[in-house]
């Protein structure tokens, strides 16, 4: 078994369990609608965070570029996707009865989900390195203006409890991404 097959493996299990708590927190909310109170903003997140999850899976193919893993590059790898399981299970607390819906708890739990999402973008810019120079260059500068926009917004999302702001931030970076996924991947 080679090297990479290992990783994935790992990699694979920490995935799976991402989605499966963005899936459980959707089903709960499908189960039981009126228990707690829903908030489009919250749900948009869940969706973003659930794209964001494909996407990192199909980009990480290219990890089989790297000629020789060490355990420094293996630990990096599972602390990234350790950032989305983090963020992901923060969008989903066990326990809701301290909060008066998912629009209080996402506000009150807003600095943690955008400090591990904005630490999600600085991993991003190791992890394309670690598949090499070339391919780096590759994606050209809007990857890396990207990156820097990408983290400054969750800076000021940190710091924002605006509603309107979270709004449209949840609305670009969705659309953002796809985008982003229907040029870099798509193929017909």
């Amino acid at each position: 078994m080679d090297q990479f097959f290992h990783i994935r493996m790992l990699m694979s299990i920490i995935v799976s369990l991402s989605v499966a708590t963005l899936l459980k927190g959707v089903a709960k909310l499908i189960e039981h609608p009126t228990r707690v109170r829903l908030y489009w903003v919250h749900l948009a997140w869940v969706f973003f965070m659930f794209l964001s999850l494909l996407d990192f899976w199909w980009w990480e193919i290219l990890l089989k570029k790297v000629a020789a893993w060490n355990f420094q590059s293996y630990v990096f790898i599972i602390c990234f996707i350790i950032i989305y399981y983090i963020s992901c299970s923060l969008l989903f607390p066990d326990d809701m009865k301290e909060y008066n819906g998912y629009k209080d708890y996402f506000y009150s739990r807003r600095k943690w989900f955008f400090s591990f999402l904005g630490i999600s973008f600085f991993f991003d810019v190791i992890d394309t390195l670690l598949k090499g120079i070339e391919h780096y260059r590759s994606l050209g500068t809007e990857y890396i203006i990207r990156i820097a926009i990408h983290v400054l917004l969750c800076i000021l999302a940190i710091r924002s409890r605006n509603e309107r702001f979270h709004a449209g931030l949840v609305i670009f970076f969705i659309l953002y991404n796809l985008i982003w996924v229907i040029r870099k991947y798509w193929v017909l």
